[in-house]
């Protein structure tokens, strides 16, 4: 590869600028591409762009930025993402610094940002798996990138670009349609990383397989259609929405459950009744629960070491079960009569049971 530094003022970067799902994002008079598919979205915050502003008002060097020449006349954006989306956005009127957007500044002013030189070093030969390389290289220093960006590197190409159109954007479909039941950012890749678990949940293996054989397919058809089937089991399954239903692993128990009837109505009573049992401590538990009535989903109340203590001395460090003599830190708190059965946690309902008896009972 060849490496050679140049100095682009911003009037050329930010020639022809233009950024949207169609088309992609470009400047440089379209020639320049700033979004190339292994690139993370624009994740900068204001205060962190108004900042970029800011340095090259009062002239102040920024951070190199690095380029890939293809060899038709067009490059990709390496590194200098978020930087030079700041400049772009605040030139063409998206933000404000210092309550003054680009066309309030005089013409002097104006000029001077515009005829301010980036520094930009252009890479032009090598392999695709050497220009990544390289932009792995150019990152260590940067913000970190997250698991599903480092995977996004490694294996870009049509399916990823297809793949980002509907998991990766601001706006993007799963956002839109999905985004009451999802937690994290589509643009931080967390909507797309979660379809991917789920889906090598069902197919048993993992995000980087999945992403290997289908690197170079033209569409993501596959996944998009089982992450719509997961959310149409889900409120079918599930009608009313609460915002406990936010951040559940949908698709594992699409995966697990999704063959199976339920009826709506009879879950729908049984949510009402659990939410309002005091007994339980995580509601958004309650749902997963109704599907493989394991009681751990339930974070169920335990007794107090108050409680435990005062039932110890009660029982004289006996086993209610096997009779054994044992100190207070070998014994475990268990309902008499089982939450499940109406059971509470309260004293006159505890034993203490030694930690094998308590283990022989609970995988009964």
């Amino acid at each position: 590869m060849n490496i050679e530094l140049h100095y682009i003022p911003i009037r050329e970067v930010v020639d022809g600028y233009f950024d949207n799902s169609e088309q992609g994002c470009r400047g440089f008079g379209g020639k320049l591409n700033i979004r190339p598919p292994y690139q993370r979205e624009f994740v900068y915050k204001n205060s962190q762009r108004v900042a970029v502003i800011d340095s090259i008002r009062k002239n102040f060097p920024l951070n190199v930025m690095y380029w890939v020449d293809d060899g038709d006349g067009t490059f990709e954006l390496l590194d200098g993402q978020q930087r030079t989306l700041s400049i772009c956005q605040y030139v063409h009127g998206e933000f404000a610094f210092n309550k003054m957007y680009f066309n309030n500044l005089t013409a002097e002013e104006k000029n001077s940002l515009l005829d301010y030189k980036l520094m930009i070093y252009v890479c032009s030969g090598g392999t695709a798996r050497e220009k990544l390389s390289w932009f792995e290289i150019v990152n260590i220093a940067g913000e970190e990138l997250t698991a599903q960006e480092n995977r996004n590197i490694v294996y870009t190409g049509e399916w990823l670009t297809a793949a980002k159109k509907f998991f990766s954007k601001k706006d993007c479909a799963a956002q839109k349609n999905y985004g009451d039941y999802l937690k994290g950012s589509a643009i931080r890749q967390d909507f797309l990383e979660t379809a991917l678990k789920w889906i090598v949940d069902r197919d048993k293996t993992s995000l980087e397989d999945y992403m290997a054989r289908h690197q170079h397919d033209t569409h993501c058809g596959e996944l998009w259609v089982y992450f719509q089937n997961v959310f149409s089991w889900a409120q079918a399954t599930f009608p009313k929405y609460r915002k406990e239903m936010k951040g559940l692993p949908w698709g594992l128990m699409f995966n697990r459950h999704g063959q199976k009837f339920f009826d709506a109505a009879e879950l729908e009573r049984r949510i009402v009744e659990l939410m309002e049992d005091d007994e339980v401590k995580r509601n958004a538990g309650v749902y997963e629960y109704l599907l493989d009535g394991d009681e751990k989903h339930l974070n169920l109340r335990k007794f107090s070491p108050k409680i435990k203590r005062a039932v110890y001395e009660r029982q004289h460090g006996i086993c209610a079960h096997c009779g054994g003599h044992f100190e207070l830190k070998q014994m475990e708190a268990d309902h008499i009569t089982p939450w499940s059965a109406g059971g509470k946690t309260v004293i006159d309902n505890c034993q203490l049971l030694c930690k094998t008896c308590n283990r022989r009972k609970s995988n009964k």
